[in-house]
């Protein structure tokens, strides 16, 4: 019996891994149409009697000033172009904070952020966490750095029923992604913490201080793919 179980999780496990490399691979090249948030956001609005939006259009990063690849990493992620997927030093500083009893922040990184949009479910659960390692791991080998970006940019939520740069862009500022100013581009990072509360123009005071700091640190950004 526990002969025939430890064949059934083995074979599992197998397929599991062949399945997610797999997926990983592909997505290397192909544009990811959706992601589970999206769906997610989608079954909520239905749920909640509202109009099911969901707003994404997909572009290469080329298409992508190079302003907003700036803008979150100086408010999301300031070494990303440096760790190789975990930034242990954010990790630590967080868990610091959140032991003091400061306001709870946690230190994922832009890799981390975006092994869950793409692949996984939110929430906190160590099942939930481990993968995201897992999946941060094999997109930091398969992927690279640049493809990353590309991703992330495309992939999350910058408002409500908004996700990607293109959208986001068109949404908050009428214009194309590829043409955000400094200011505009740090109005998109401000809110990512939650999209659906804050809003990138006619932005709370809160977020526009938010904006300053990005674009000072902006400066210090140089993008090296």
């Amino acid at each position: 019996m526990i002969k025939k179980a430890l064949r059934i999780l083995g074979k599992f496990f197998l397929w599991f891994l062949g399945i997610s490399i797999l997926s990983v691979l592909i997505f290397k090249w192909v544009p990811v149409p959706s992601t589970p948030l999206m769906l997610t956001r989608v079954i909520e609005n239905k749920l909640d009697g509202e109009d099911m939006v969901c707003s994404h259009d997909w572009v290469p990063l080329e298409e992508i000033s190079t302003n907003l690849q700036k803008a979150v990493i100086a408010s999301e992620d300031a070494n990303f172009l440096t760790h190789h997927g975990f930034d242990f030093k954010a990790i630590e500083k967080a868990m610091e904070n959140n032991e003091k009893g400061k306001k709870l922040k946690g230190g994922s990184t832009i890799s981390q952020q975006t092994a869950k949009n793409v692949f996984l479910w939110q929430g906190r659960s160590y099942l939930r966490k481990g993968l995201e390692a897992y999946f941060t791991v094999l997109i930091e080998l398969i992927w690279g750095k640049e493809r990353i970006m590309e991703v992330y940019l495309n992939s999350i939520e910058m408002g409500n029923g908004v996700y990607g740069a293109e959208a986001a862009s068109k949404y908050w500022y009428r214009k194309s992604a590829v043409s955000l100013t400094k200011m505009e581009a740090a109005g998109i990072a401000a809110i990512l913490p939650n999209p659906r509360k804050f809003t990138a123009t006619n932005s709370s005071s809160f977020i526009t201080r938010r904006k300053g700091r990005i674009v000072k640190h902006m400066n210090y950004v140089k993008i090296d793919y």
